[in-house]
């Protein structure tokens, strides 16, 4: 069967595809497909909101079975920031290495405990009929005081997992993809998806 990841972001389709390959029966498709579609505003007051939000929407629109995520980065000595702005913490158009230099300024003067941080994963199915299921995975950790690495994407060159030395940015990604927040939600979902067999 076709699911369509409600994304363009050539980084999530991949590492859905990673983890999600052993699923024969599902054949993943994206946004690339549907250029016709338009992506609608996270107008959510969670990741979870969001993530039900752009599933059930192009569920409906696209007449097709859909997956779809939110995710950000939670610094709770930030009050929660960069949370539901993740993508776009230093503005609407912002890069990922804008967005991590002004997470580095806004964390400059804390020190350790208060570096804590975690990455959250929602992630929502929906049918053309409506939303059928949504998980959340957390991945707890801490935030460098500079960028190492030259994988992964977003915060990945900062964001380091507890038990870990390396930052996401510095693993691979067959390592990355057994340990982070997306496949924890991932790992909630995959028992759902596996009676989609037809």
């Amino acid at each position: 069967m076709e699911i369509v990841l409600a994304t363009s972001n050539l980084h999530k389709i991949r590492e859905f595809k990673d983890m999600l390959k052993a699923l024969s029966h599902i054949d993943l498709l994206s946004l690339h497909q549907f250029p016709q579609y338009e992506i609608p505003e996270e107008t959510g007051s969670t990741f979870k909101e969001n993530a039900i939000l752009k599933a059930e929407k192009a569920a409906k629109e696209l007449n097709k079975w859909v997956l779809a995520d939110d995710s950000g980065l939670i610094v709770p000595a930030l009050k929660g920031e960069p949370g539901l702005h993740s993508a776009r913490y230093a503005g609407p158009q912002a890069t990922d290495t804008e967005n991590r230099k002004k997470l580095l300024q806004a964390m400059e003067n804390l020190s350790d405990h208060q570096r804590n941080a975690y990455c959250e994963c929602c992630i929502a199915i929906a049918s053309p009929d409506g939303l059928k299921k949504c998980v959340t995975g957390l991945c707890e950790g801490y935030i460098l005081t500079e960028e190492r690495g030259r994988n992964g994407f977003g915060y990945d060159p900062l964001f380091v997992k507890n038990d870990y030395q390396k930052s996401f940015a510095e693993l691979d990604n067959t390592t990355k993809n057994l340990i982070s927040h997306r496949r924890k939600a991932i790992e909630r979902i995959l028992a759902f998806l596996e009676s989609l067999r037809e």
